[in-house]
This record gives structure tokens, sequence and C-alpha cells, in this order.
């Protein structure tokens, strides 16, 4: 078990030193966005890994092959891991990202730009179990303890990224315009082929049907759980346990309810309720 020194502190928010470095977050900040770039943005355990399979294929138009021959954090880099400076200069134009950051630690470049951010969000209930399993499975992060202990941790923001009120706050309140899509898990998980078109429409790709539909054939979670380019099973057991809990672990919406105690839940409730209370943005799901 790593200790807690494992992580580094960066604007107040804890981020795994397995994957960041000051130096990764220091070319992140001078990162040079282009116009033609997309981001997926995501509080972790949103459907990340989801994005980097969808996104190749929709800017491509439905070409296979980087996805069966490119793992995906080459494929679909992260800005502030250290992985970027390594794999940026193979990236074909336009180049899709994805990010954990907040809004405010945006390079420079990106306010300058004109490059598109697609913003998921997923039911904080789910996120919450999908990463006290993650932490079990990680290496490279401290144990959760129990679920009861992790959930406090999760309240507070003692967890990777910081709180998730404060990054949903911070991409809500962007003011990006018509440069943001938001769309969510639960509807990725519910209607995909609608959800690609969506995406398609908003990058002004115009996929035709029949490319949509292999898409979805493609991104679909037991696809993905196939391909070893996909599922991290690439990545050494030391980092990534996948007999303690597999990487990509169930791929739905409400299982949740299968963790929660009903005292747990109102906690939990009152707490996001609250770091809510004024916004302007309601959310697409109901909180209990």
């Amino acid at each position: 078990v790593m200790s807690a020194t494992e992580y580094i502190k960066y604007h107040g928010l804890l981020l795994p030193l397995e994957a960041h470095t000051t130096e990764s977050l220091e070319y992140a900040q001078n990162f040079c966005v282009e116009d033609t770039d997309v981001f997926a943005i995501t509080y972790p355990k949103s459907g990340t890994i989801w994005m980097q399979e969808i996104l190749p294929l929709v800017l491509n138009g439905g070409d296979l092959t980087p996805i069966h021959t490119i793992p995906n954090w080459e494929r679909v880099p992260w800005l502030e891991e250290k992985q970027l400076a390594r794999v940026v200069d193979k990236l074909a134009s336009p180049r899709a990202l994805v990010s954990h950051f907040p809004y405010s630690l945006m390079p420079p470049s990106f306010c300058a730009s004109k490059a598109k951010v697609i913003y998921v969000m997923r039911n904080p209930k789910d996120i919450m179990v999908s990463s006290y399993y993650f932490h079990q499975m990680a290496g490279f992060l401290e144990d959760p303890g129990t679920f009861d202990e992790f959930m406090d941790k999760f309240l507070e923001g003692k967890v990777m990224f910081g709180k998730w009120t404060d990054h949903v706050k911070s991409w809500r309140n962007s003011e990006l315009g018509d440069r943001i899509m938001y769309i969510t898990y639960e509807e990725m998980v519910q209607d995909l082929p609608a959800s690609l078109r969506h995406i398609s429409d908003f990058l002004g790709c115009n996929l035709t049907e029949e490319v949509i539909q292999k898409i979805a054939e493609h991104c679909s979670f037991k696809s993905m759980q196939n391909n070893n380019m996909s599922n991290f099973s690439l990545f050494p057991k030391v980092y990534m346990d996948s007999d303690k809990s597999p990487f990509l672990r169930k791929g739905i919406a409400g299982d949740w309810k299968n963790h929660f105690s009903s005292e747990q839940l109102t906690r939990f409730t009152s707490v996001i309720s609250k770091e809510l209370e004024g916004e302007s943005f309601s959310l697409p799901w109901s909180l209990d």
C-alpha cells in the first residue's frame, strides 16, 4: 500500500504521483492548444476511458485502426499526465485529449483557442462506488478503508482531483458558449447511438447512420472489456490488479443502490445538495 505521500498537491488538489509530476503539470500549463483540438473533460470515474474510445472514431469517420493498435492512454492522452509530452508529436489533427482538470486549471492557450469540450457528468453516487473499487485495485492510490470511511473522504474532497461538486460547478459555469457540450454517462448507457449522433453533430463530423452504429458496437462495454488496448490489462499488476477488481467493472448506471445504506444516502444527498445550493444549473438525476 502506498502512503499518502505518493500524491502531489497541485492548487489544493491531490493527484497521484504515478501519473503526474511537477514537470507534467507545467507542461500542461504551457501546452499549445490548437483550435481543432477536442477535449473530453471528466471528474475521475465518469466515463473518461469510454470517451478515449469514442473520440478518435468520431473524428476519423469510424476507422477502427487506432482503437486496435494504440493503447488508449497514448491514443487520447491526459493533458496533465506525464504521457502527453512523450506522445504529443504522434497525435494526428484533429487531436483528441482528455483531462480531469477543473476549468480554472486549463492552460491559457485553451481559453484563447476555439478548441471544443465535451463535459461528461455521472451520478456522483455511482462515481463514488466506482472510485471505491478503483482504490482497492490501483496500487498507486491509498487503501480506501471501509465504504463509510471512503464516503467521508469523497465528500470532503480528500480524493484525487478534489470535490465532485467543485469540478461540476467549475465547468457548468465556464461560459464557453457553443464550445462546450454537456452529456451524462447515464445518457450514454441508455442510448449510445443517440449520444454519438449528438457528439458527431457538436464536432461537425456529420457521420452516417451506418458509421454511428459501427462506432456504437465497438464502443460497447463488452467490446472495450475484451480489447487489450482499452481495458488496461497491459498495465503491470503492481499498478492495477484486476484480480482485486477489473478496471472496467460493470459499466452500468445505478450500481450505488447495491452499496448505500439509507443513512449513507441521506448524508451523501444532504452534503451534495448543500454544496450546489444557489447554482443556476440543475442536475439531470435525482439525488435521492
